[in-house]
């Protein structure tokens, strides 16, 4: 059933130090996707050689989670770093954009 998935919305630093932004419901999976570089990880982390998860958030509404994805992406460099160090920033850098409350900040060495 779809109201039973989890969509994750991730950043992962890159080996030239830039971040990727994408969404899944699998973020085991879908690093190992990216760290393999092969057709299923995204061209961008295909390239810029993807090292390790920074940061995840989870909703259970597909929607909820391209709107966060999309706003991620459209933040600073120096913005997406800050929310890596204080993820609580994501109400202030998109209070006007989003919902705070409906994302939830994910442990990414324990994804639920």
């Amino acid at each position: 059933m779809e109201n039973d998935k989890k969509y994750f919305i991730y950043m992962i630093r890159c080996k030239d130090n830039s971040l990727y932004t994408g969404m899944t419901t699998d973020l085991d999976r879908r690093m190992k996707e990216h760290l393999e570089r092969g057709k299923k990880g995204a061209k961008y982390t295909a390239s810029h050689y993807a090292i390790k998860m920074e940061i995840a958030w989870r909703t259970d509404d597909k929607i909820k989670a391209s709107k966060l994805e999309y706003h991620i992406k459209t933040l600073t460099k120096g913005q997406k770093e800050e929310l890596i160090v204080n993820p609580e920033k994501l109400d202030i850098f998109l209070a006007e954009k989003i919902e705070y409350s409906d994302y939830v900040k994910v442990n990414i060495n324990d994804k639920n």
